[in-house]
């Protein structure tokens, strides 16, 4: 079971993200008491929450974002199983009464993974946008993002991590690789020399990576990432909230009290960062009990065009989600029209 005090710290910043109205999750948060089975139990309140929501139309969104968050961090038993069959069943009626929503499905040797699309083209390529979260961050969730895709004039795709939601990708040093094939994918219907990924957390660290093999990656916006000291500092990895360590231990199968062994590997070095000639606009929390100082003060000292925007909060800067989306979206504008003009 997972500690309920962790779990409420962890999804504020998720609800507010996802615009849950703030009294519908507090309300469900309020009658949480332990992370068993059952009334009081986080995976029931937030399914009941869901089912009294999924029966009008017009509030299937959230009735699909309540599902989501009876499964966080990840499916470990009974309950969160049926959230998570729950949940995908609400967005697939809830993605049927949109217009331009489709799926794109890539296999590479190590398993197959889908993305959600909106505005490919095969007339008219525009660049691409691939939205990314983190270690527990299913794709469904950002879908509601690839609405805005013809207000930017891009193409868009989500996605998730290796091992996260249906990606079946192994979560190794090598997942990096599920971004080239997936612009390879999309490639007829995408300007995908002309890639940007919005990737949050540990998918930032995935992009950066794959930025440093990949130049149609053209720009990365991304908050809370781990870089380098995260993967191989072992004393800040024994202090790193349990949540964060069960997610990252099932997700690359690390035995226990090893996932230093399997992360070392990891790290970006100092010649890969230095090496990055595209904008990476990065929002940093000061407090951050995840990512360690010592990442932020490698891509300041590596990443020529590092954009950084800090706040006074703990990971993910839940205090500060409306100006950290308000900052992606400057920053990603600014990076297509600095690449237009250049």
């Amino acid at each position: 079971m997972n500690d309920i005090a962790e779990l409420k710290q962890f999804i504020t910043v998720h609800a507010k993200a996802q615009n849950l109205p703030q009294e519908l999750y507090e309300d469900v948060l309020e009658r949480v008491g332990h992370d068993g089975r059952g009334p009081g139990s986080w995976a029931h309140e937030w399914s009941a929450a869901a089912e009294r929501l999924q029966g009008d139309d017009g509030q299937l969104l959230l009735a699909f974002l309540c599902h989501n968050m009876a499964r966080f961090p990840f499916v470990d038993g009974p309950a969160r199983q049926d959230a998570e069959a729950a949940r995908l069943a609400v967005f697939e009626r809830w993605r049927q009464l949109q217009n331009d929503i489709e799926p794109v499905h890539v296999a590479l040797a190590g398993g197959e993974f889908t993305a959600w699309a909106s505005g490919l083209d095969t007339a008219a390529s525009k660049p691409l946008l691939v939205v990314m979260g983190g270690i527990v961050s299913t794709k469904e969730q950002w879908a509601p993002i690839l609405l805005q895709a013809e207000l930017l004039g891009m193409a868009m795709v989500v996605t998730e991590l290796p091992g996260v939601g249906g990606n079946t990708l192994p979560y190794d040093v090598d997942g990096w690789r599920m971004l080239p094939a997936l612009l390879d994918a999309v490639a007829d219907r995408a300007d995908v020399s002309r890639t940007y990924a919005v990737a949050n957390s540990f998918s930032g660290h995935l992009a950066l990576r794959a930025a440093t093999r990949d130049e149609r990656l053209r720009g990365i916006v991304t908050t809370g990432a781990p870089v380098s000291d995260f993967f191989t500092d072992a004393a800040w990895q024994g202090q790193l909230p349990r949540i964060t360590v069960d997610t990252l231990v099932r997700l690359t199968g690390a035995a226990p009290g090893r996932l230093n062994e399997v992360l070392r590997a990891w790290a970006l070095t100092d010649a890969e960062l230095s090496g990055l000639e595209i904008p990476v606009a990065y929002t940093a929390s000061l407090r951050d009990e995840i990512i360690p100082a010592g990442d932020v003060d490698a891509l300041k000292k590596h990443v020529r065009g590092l954009s950084l925007n800090e706040f006074d909060d703990v990971h993910a800067s839940p205090a500060h989600v409306e100006q950290t989306m308000q900052w992606t979206v400057e920053s990603l504008i600014k990076m297509l029209a600095d690449s237009a003009s250049a």
